[in-house]
């Protein structure tokens, strides 16, 4: 890994959006703790299908490929799997030659310790709540949306859509809306618009995506960037201009209504979204 940081992410990948594990999810919410562990241990040399975000980790380790083998990704398997059940997992890995060398088994236990140990830049999950959980302890996290292509394709160009709200990480500016309203808070935001917003738990993964998007041509760049946001958004400019002052670069930009969200982030063809 590159001795600096800012350079490389570390990203936590849940086992559950990686695998397909309908079946074994079913059997312990249908047999109990003990039935699934007998279940996993009987299958221990049957590999997973790919899951829902197997094409996008893949994708993810492969832009360490296309830098000559540097390792800019690092991706770390997080599970609430016990470690009696892990060599499945592992066998997986194994036999689809994913790189992925770290994890986190951690039988039942809340993952959010074990995310700031690790010090993870970035959660992907499926499930919602995780993602919630995740971002309300102040780690950046996002949603894998559903596959937007065959599930045996190839994924050559990421597709990260965010939301405003993962950009923004302004605390004094909520503190405010909070006590005075609305109007107390449009006026800070007017005050203060050309001052950058604090860098919250999302500014690493901008500014890092922003550095490996400048190593390859436009034609060949693996990540491409959307904001999505209301236009009207009072804090639209400011997170502009910081996105600018921290050299991120946006390839496309809605400006939209909230119902309008879920139809924008499947036309941009969303592999991750972030926020909202």
């Amino acid at each position: 890994m590159p001795s600096d940081r800012r350079e490389h992410l570390v990203i936590g990948v849940s086992s559950s959006a990686l695998f397909d594990m309908e079946e074994e999810n079913r059997i312990y919410r249908e047999r109990g703790l003990m039935e699934y562990q007998a279940y996993q241990i009987d299958h221990e040399r049957d590999i997973f299908k790919p899951g829902i975000g197997f094409r996008l980790v893949k994708a993810l380790l492969n832009i360490n490929t296309l830098l000559k083998g540097e390792r800019r990704i690092e991706v770390i398997i997080m599970s609430r799997n016990i470690a009696n059940t892990s060599l499945r997992i592992f066998n997986s890995l194994q036999y689809y030659g994913l790189e992925i060398l770290r994890g986190a088994l951690v039988g039942g236990a809340n993952l959010k310790p074990y995310l700031y140990a690790f010090n993870t830049d970035l959660f992907l999950s499926s499930n919602e709540n995780d993602v919630r959980e995740a971002v309300g302890a102040n780690i950046a996290a996002g949603l894998i949306r559903f596959p937007n292509g065959d599930s045996d394709d190839e994924i050559d160009q990421i597709r990260l859509g965010f939301d405003i709200s993962s950009i923004r990480y302004a605390p004094e500016a909520e503190l405010i809306y909070q006590n005075y309203g609305m109007a107390a808070f449009l006026e800070y935001e007017k005050i203060n618009i050309q001052k950058n917003v604090p860098e919250g738990p999302f500014a690493k993964m901008f500014k890092t995506v922003a550095l490996l998007q400048k190593e390859f041509s436009s034609e060949k760049v693996p990540v491409r960037t959307a904001l999505i946001s209301s236009f009207g958004s009072p804090e639209l400019p400011r997170v502009i201009f910081s996105l600018r002052a921290w050299e991120v670069r946006l390839d496309e930009a809605f400006y939209i209504e909230e119902s309008e969200k879920d139809d924008i982030l499947k036309a941009f063809g969303a592999d991750v979204s972030f926020g909202g």
